[in-house]
């Protein structure tokens, strides 16, 4: 049996003596950057009885699964689960008026969209410099790795694509994206890197100095964390950069469809995006916004570094049993391959 380790938040409705109106949002995005929107809506709607909980990627899915209808709206970072949601049937098709301008590329048959635009990116301690100079980029990482494998050793941190959905979904890009991959990971097991569940176990790890080096964070929770710590640096690689979206869908058995219609219109309106932009670092995605926190800006700056996944039905691909164990399989093979080596 799993255990839901949730964070919850609860901004009760101040109707004047009327009736309030539910809203259950389930999600994988932590409060520091949920709160903001949360927040925004709930003074654009005060009747709305808004109870939130974030969990886990892994967590959300397998909750959401065994009890359907106990949640109006679903947001993950794990975008085979939620596709693979969205495919199955579990989605409430949308009646949205901001759907006709959103981007294509950002939803699915009116049932699934992605709202943001997060780079994965690296973060180091600034006590590396006496190593090395910083890598910007995964080839420069890899021969840092091999280069440095003694000093390194214990001090370096990324996902655990096992118990993460996060980790499980940059592995399976990633590995499809980079012929140089398996010798990465086969590097990261090399200088014995901390596997970890989430982005803030690492952040946590490098603030302590703990760790020098952290692989694959989600830039929106690294940015402010490190806007904050002197002794971190945040590097978006520069030949390429992943990049996860959080989708967003209204499942078909939701308890409140009409106040999980209000929330997805206010997600994807220019007033919601402009929030997320201004009091986020999640990555506006609204086509007439541009400039700081938003993908048209990361676009601009970036170009073809950036490699955000196609949504649509190759995100099942991953999800496949035979294929995700196989995939498992080789990847703690390689994370183990210059142990073995020794």
């Amino acid at each position: 049996m799993l255990a839901f380790a949730e964070q919850l938040l609860r901004l009760p409705a101040d109707t004047d003596g009327g009736p309030a109106r539910p809203l259950v949002i389930h999600a994988a995005l932590d409060l520091p950057q949920a709160r903001p929107l949360l927040e925004a809506f709930h003074r654009r709607h005060p009747g709305i009885d808004l109870t939130y909980r974030n969990l886990t990627t892994l967590e959300l899915h397998e909750r959401f699964l065994a009890h359907p209808d106990e949640v109006d709206v679903l947001i993950s970072s794990a975008m085979p689960w939620q596709f693979a949601l969205a495919n199955d049937g579990h989605a409430r098709p949308l009646d949205s008026p901001h759907l006709e301008a959103w981007p294509a590329w950002a939803r699915w048959r009116d049932e699934l969209v992605a709202f943001t635009f997060e780079p994965i990116v690296m973060v180091i301690h600034r006590e590396l410099a006496a190593i090395t100079e910083p890598p910007r980029n995964h080839a420069e990482l890899l021969a840092l790795l091999n280069t440095h494998r003694q000093a390194l050793a214990g001090r370096v941190a990324s996902y655990d694509p096992v118990r993460s959905g996060a980790g499980y979904a940059y592995a399976m890009e990633e590995s499809q994206l980079s012929p140089r991959y398996w010798d990465l990971v086969a590097a990261l097991g090399g200088v014995e890197a901390e596997l970890v569940e989430t982005t803030g176990a690492m952040l946590d790890g490098l603030k302590e100095g703990r760790f020098l080096i952290g692989y694959n964070l989600l830039g929106s929770y690294a940015a402010p964390s490190v806007a904050a710590a002197p002794d971190l640096e945040m590097i978006i690689p520069d030949d390429y950069a992943l990049v996860s979206q959080r989708l967003a869908l209204v499942p078909r058995q939701a308890p409140n469809p009409q106040s999980a219609e209000l929330f997805m219109d206010y997600l994807l309106s220019l007033e919601g995006q402009r929030t997320l932009a201004e009091e986020t670092s999640l990555g506006a995605i609204h086509p007439a916004l541009t400039g700081p926190g938003t993908a048209s800006q990361l676009r601009e700056r970036l170009g073809d570094a950036l490699r955000p996944p196609g949504l649509g039905p190759g995100l099942l691909a991953g999800l496949d049993r035979l294929k995700r164990q196989a995939l498992l399989a080789r990847w703690q093979r390689e994370f183990r391959r210059e142990v073995a080596a020794d």
